[in-house]
């Protein structure tokens, strides 16, 4: 096995990192590329503000699917300092290694290299690889080396820390799962927006990395033209929780999971929906396909655990609707009727600043599906029929 090593805080990992792993091994040849975390830099002896666990997830989290890029922990399991002389011997124990492996550092560490301990063995024991971080002239080294001419990308873990405590832009300069865990465990001196959160009496809690889990079961699950509605529909239940004083990110993930199981073989939905204990219309008995939001609300709590009542009452009557829905069973039915890839939407259902209340949006969008299913001369359900008649109720109460 070619194998090259990088070494590194990774606090946090960050998009320069993978790309100058990808590098190495698109450009280079080589078979694999192992990142090793350090316990505890001898240039860097303070604290990383991070315990080496949050670390390590962070790096797992940036890396699914790739078996080139693995990850080491033999530098968090020594502890101490972490000595690269040491590390060396260890993966030269451990891996199968075809030659010398690699050693991959930056043009600004090898300006520093002669102070590294032992620094003639490691470059007689590894084929050090010389990546551009700072400038585009080869690099001014006193061993062999084989210099990487990679693209230059002005990032460090520091920039990253540093913008998200002063809270500008960042989210887009690491991978999705270190993004996901810096977020949801308010690292680095994270703020969160009001987005994500857990209702009261919910004992389901709604983070990114839920989120983020949901969202790729669903796009494994369905179309891509089914996906990108439900994505619409997940946009628009976090604006319309945001515009009416909900909790966006619980809409964003019931509006994403809402047709997860559109897709599913009727006889699979019916197996499903008989797990809610409910009894079935007629209407459903007549054409099962409606069964999806019972049995896509039926995969949630099993597949991710989900028990938010809210969530799944969302799902489970996003197509019919029933008298005393909750508020985000009503966002979530609005959204997936209005969200803004239909075409055939009238526009000021979408302007919710002309609605008095949700209550009022809701019962706009009801009508108006009840009247386009009756032009079409379409079957309404018995639980349709009752909802409208209960918001026309309320409405003139």
């Amino acid at each position: 096995m070619k194998l090259a090593i990088l070494g590194g805080s990774f606090n946090p990992v960050h998009l320069g990192h993978l790309w100058l792993a990808d590098s190495v091994l698109s450009v280079l040849g080589y078979d694999r590329v192992v990142l090793v975390p350090a316990f505890t830099s001898p240039f860097k002896p303070g604290a990383y503000g991070v315990s080496p666990s949050d670390r390590l997830d962070m790096l797992a989290a940036s890396i699914p699917g790739d078996p080139r890029i693995v990850i080491d922990t033999g530098e968090i399991k020594r502890g101490g300092v972490s000595y690269t002389i040491d590390t060396i011997a260890d993966i030269r124990r451990r891996y199968p290694l075809a030659g010398k492996p690699g050693l991959i550092i930056g043009d600004d560490l090898a300006r520093t290299f002669s102070q590294w301990r032992r620094a003639e063995d490691i470059a007689a024991e590894t084929d050090i690889i010389i990546a551009r971080r700072e400038s585009q002239e080869p690099a001014v080294f006193p061993y062999p080396y084989r210099p990487l001419n990679n693209a230059i990308m002005e990032l460090s873990s520091a920039v990253v820390r540093e913008r998200i405590q002063k809270g500008e832009l960042w989210r887009f300069l690491v991978p999705p799962g270190a993004r996901s865990i810096i977020e949801d465990r308010r690292l680095y001196g994270y703020t969160p927006l009001p987005e994500i959160g857990q209702a009261a009496g919910s004992r389901t809690k709604v983070t990114h990395e839920l989120i983020l889990r949901v969202e790729a079961e669903v796009r494994s699950q369905v179309s891509p033209s089914r996906f990108l509605h439900s994505r619409g529909a997940a946009v628009m239940s976090h604006d319309l929780c945001a515009h009416f004083g909900l909790d966006p990110g619980r809409g964003y993930l019931a509006g994403m999971a809402h047709d997860m199981a559109k897709s599913l073989p009727e006889e699979e939905m019916i197996r499903l929906a008989r797990r809610d204990d409910k009894n079935f219309s007629k209407l459903e008995q007549k054409k099962p396909s409606l069964l999806h939001g019972r049995a896509g609300a039926v995969l949630l709590r099993q597949k991710f655990g989900i028990e938010d009542e809210d969530i799944l009452e969302a799902i489970q009557y996003h197509t019919t609707g029933r008298p005393g829905m909750g508020a985000l069973a009503q966002v979530v039915y609005i959204a997936d009727k209005i969200e803004y890839s239909r075409g055939d939407v009238k526009g000021e259902l979408r302007d919710f600043s002309r609605f008095a209340d949700l209550d009022s949006l809701f019962t706009a969008v009801l009508e108006e599906t009840v009247a386009f299913l009756r032009s079409r001369q379409m079957d309404l359900s018995t639980g349709t029929l009752k909802l409208l008649d209960a918001m026309h109720k309320r409405r003139n109460s």
